[in-house]
């Protein structure tokens, strides 16, 4: 199965003159993979979706750990995982201190990557994480992020379901 996520990325506004590289569900997963220190940031997004609440579990139990920003927090309670809440904004500061040692205290992350946003405060976030820090910032988000390094495109849902099997599969 390759589900195509390079496709649709339209945008209709523009922050600068870098914009985010289209990106496959099996190479973002194998990034994730061989990256040092990754970190997942989740959104609000996933509460009250069974399904993506699901994959996105599925995805911290393989060791990754889990800012919870919004009240993601809830659907992590009990799931022995390594998940910390965090405020979004709070959490992009953090990120371009070189001398955070993160939320688990073990140094600073080397990729993070996005899902359960809303499109317009994530932008925001990766518009400054883009511009003051080397961060390599991946969104498998179901719209296209022009600010992180990589995204998805704008897919539709089932679509970005099967985009996110994908990715699981190579992680």
């Amino acid at each position: 199965m390759a589900v195509d996520t390079t496709r649709n990325t339209q945008i209709y506004t523009t922050w600068g003159r870098k914009t985010a590289k289209p990106v496959k569900p099996d190479v973002a997963g194998k990034m994730i993979s061989k990256a040092k220190r990754p970190l997942m940031v989740v959104g609000s997004g996933i509460v009250g979706d069974e399904t993506l609440t699901e994959k996105t579990i599925i995805i911290a139990k393989k060791g990754i750990p889990v800012a919870a920003t919004g009240h993601s927090m809830i659907v992590f309670n009990g799931m022995d995982v390594d998940a910390k809440y965090i405020n979004v904004h709070a959490l992009a500061h953090y990120l371009g201190d070189a001398k955070w040692k993160g939320l688990d205290n073990q140094g600073p992350y080397d990729t993070i990557f996005f899902l359960g946003h809303k499109k317009y405060y994530l932008e925001q976030v990766l518009s400054g994480l883009k511009n003051f820090t080397d961060l390599k910032t991946i969104s498998i988000e179901r719209h296209f992020m022009q600010n992180a390094t990589l995204s998805f495109g704008n897919l539709r849902t089932e679509v970005h379901l099967e985009a996110l099997d994908e990715f699981i599969e190579n992680l």
